[in-house]
């Protein structure tokens, strides 16, 4: 099975003063996307730069040429279906195809309280995600949609001339949980995960390898009852919250050992944070672009 290697690449830099640098060497490297968070602020990075993902991602798109871009992950926490839609619209024209959405539930970040309400409870996260990832799903597919949903509407909202990608652009859904998988077995094109949370600070590898393979076995079940094939989506990893964190960016060896064993399980593409100095993504530079440009060959 092949194994696609991308990056994440966080906006904390002035597009003039190294950004757009950065989205340029991603491409030069080979990777097969780069992505970015879709956040107000996030954790240890609040009180410092942070830009938004979609004027991010837009840059990008006209700074590059063969690198598929997208977010990891957009979610309704500051998010309209209509406004979103349109935005992502746009985005796929002006990058000519290249646009993957990243989506999921959020969480009780920053973000959660950001425009002023009381952070959701779980379930209605949940709740608010069953309803956004339909509207969206069909926001991007037609020329004219009107819904009255519990929590969002839409009057008549107009997405002409509609994706470059048919017969809309990819929806990679992050989701551990069962209603968030049935979401993406109905209208992911890629299902996203970072691993168990619960085994971050504590857990071992070999743990986090067999909660990975408890995640994928109940993906398969969401898919089945269906009647998809799971082989039909894409799964993606986002690096740096197993109990790995950054290690596996310590040396090229230990990336191939990772990936290998992850690959083993299903994963189909490993994403890894671009380094950022002083933070919890701090890394050789030099190693992670040999690792970008090496890795993939080394695993066959």
């Amino acid at each position: 099975m092949s194994l696609r290697l991308s990056t994440v690449i966080l906006p904390v830099d002035r597009w003039h003063e190294g950004g757009r640098a950065k989205w340029q060497l991603a491409e030069e490297l080979g990777f097969h996307a780069a992505y970015t968070y879709d956040h107000l602020s996030w954790r240890t990075f609040r009180d410092g730069p942070w830009f938004g993902a979609l004027p991010t991602l837009t840059a990008a798109a006209t700074a590059t040429d063969r690198l598929r871009l997208g977010t990891l992950v957009t979610s309704p926490n500051f998010r309209h279906p209509v406004t979103l839609a349109k935005e992502l619209i746009s985005l796929d024209d002006i990058s000519g195809g290249r646009i993957t959405l990243g989506i999921g539930a959020g969480g009780n970040g920053f973000d959660a309280t950001a425009l002023g309400q009381e952070p959701w409870t779980p379930k209605e996260r949940a709740d608010r995600f069953a309803e956004f990832v339909p509207l969206l799903d069909q926001l991007l597919s037609e020329d004219a949609v009107s819904h009255r949903g519990t929590y969002y509407s839409a009057d008549e909202a107009r997405n002409i001339p509609g994706c470059v990608q048919r017969p809309r652009l990819p929806f990679a859904v992050a989701a551990t949980g069962p209603r968030g998988l049935k979401l993406a077995a109905r209208y992911g094109q890629a299902w996203v995960t970072t691993g168990d949370p619960k085994l971050y600070e504590s857990g071992t590898p070999a743990q986090s390898l067999e909660a990975l393979r408890g995640q994928i076995g109940k993906l398969g079940n969401a898919c089945a009852e269906l009647g998809r094939d799971v082989a039909e989506l894409d799964k993606i990893l986002l690096t740096g919250f197993t109990p790995e964190r950054n290690a596996i960016l310590g040396s090229l060896d230990a990336f191939v050992d990772f990936a290998g064993r992850h690959r083993e399980l299903g994963f189909t593409e490993i994403v890894v944070h671009w380094p950022i100095p002083d933070s919890d993504f701090a890394a050789d530079q030099a190693v992670f672009e040999k690792i970008a440009t090496e890795a993939v060959a080394q695993l066959g």
